[in-house]
């Protein structure tokens, strides 16, 4: 165990990223010295495992904006009472596919996406559902010189299209389908956003690579061909084994990841079974005046 200056302890988990955080109690309100050294360790190993929680959706609501000021879910339906908490639920019978399986950093196509993402396993699944995230501060630094000297100015075209649109994978033949989660889809999904491809991230000052296949289309000012061949040259390498841990989760543990150098997807195996989570997202802090 890594000794923490709040009463906290770490550990390390054996991957590229990640602790486990124990001695936390979020039935309770953290002290401010707590929350800051516990972003602390966020910021340094990109994501919390914090296991054995029971708490309520308030207790949760009051951990995250802790954390950080609330986000926003702009294709999500958030749960009645709770505007900022919004539930990822597939039932036992659903046939529908598996929520999030692409690879993305969560509404990078946004003008501002969110700094965070806090996930509560609510009901768990025997088996699957495995949660995957790759380490995009270590992509980036393993890509080779020339690589990096044609992307350190280049930005990337970022759009929902591909899940939220009215064609997309979340979009009106997934409702048909009968999907629990309350998505909504919206024709916004059409619209893009640029995002520099070599992100510096605005509170370490490190630079991560930031695509990914499930919201980035291609590069601005590039010829379609060069824009293809690069991403997809880019999307085979931030998910090397190397960058990537597999997080199985547990009832009542509660994650939080850093979407500026990660990406993530989710994985199925567990069919027969409900699962149900509770999400809150956590936007950019303002700097102080």
């Amino acid at each position: 165990m890594i000794p923490s200056p709040s009463a906290f302890t770490v550990k390390k988990i054996d991957s590229p990223l990640g602790v486990i955080v124990h001695d936390l109690d979020l039935t309770q309100p953290l002290d401010t010295g707590t929350l800051t050294a516990l972003r602390k360790t966020w910021l340094e190993h990109q994501l919390l495992v914090i296991p054995s929680q029971s708490i309520s959706i308030s207790d949760l609501e009051r951990f995250a904006h802790g954390m950080g000021p609330y986000g926003e879910d702009p294709y999500f339906e958030a749960m009645p009472g709770h505007p900022h908490v919004a539930q990822v639920r597939r039932e036992a019978n659903e046939t529908t596919r598996i929520f999030a399986e692409a690879w993305h950093s969560d509404w990078s196509f946004m003008v501002s996406p969110p700094a965070a993402t806090v996930l509560l396993g609510s009901i768990i699944p025997p088996t699957g559902g495995n949660t995957l995230f790759a380490n995009q501060y270590a992509a980036w630094e393993a890509l080779p010189d020339s690589v990096k000297s044609r992307l350190r100015d280049a930005m990337g075209i970022h759009s929902a299209r591909r899940g939220y649109a009215r064609d997309g994978a979340y979009g009106e033949k997934d409702r048909e389908a009968g999907r629990s989660m309350a998505i909504r889809y919206d024709d916004s999904a059409l619209k893009t956003q640029l995002q520099p491809i070599a992100r510096i991230h605005p509170e370490t000052g490190r630079t991560a690579l930031y695509v990914s296949p499930g919201y980035t289309l291609g590069i601005e000012g590039w010829s379609e061909k060069e824009s293809e061949d690069m991403m997809m040259f880019l999307f085979q390498h931030q998910t090397q084994a190397e960058f990537v841990y597999s997080h199985e989760w547990s009832a009542d543990m509660l994650l939080m990841w850093d979407n500026r150098c990660l990406i993530h997807a989710a994985t199925g195996g567990y069919e027969g079974h409900r699962r149900l989570l509770h999400r809150i997202t956590i936007a950019e802090r303002r700097p102080a005046l």
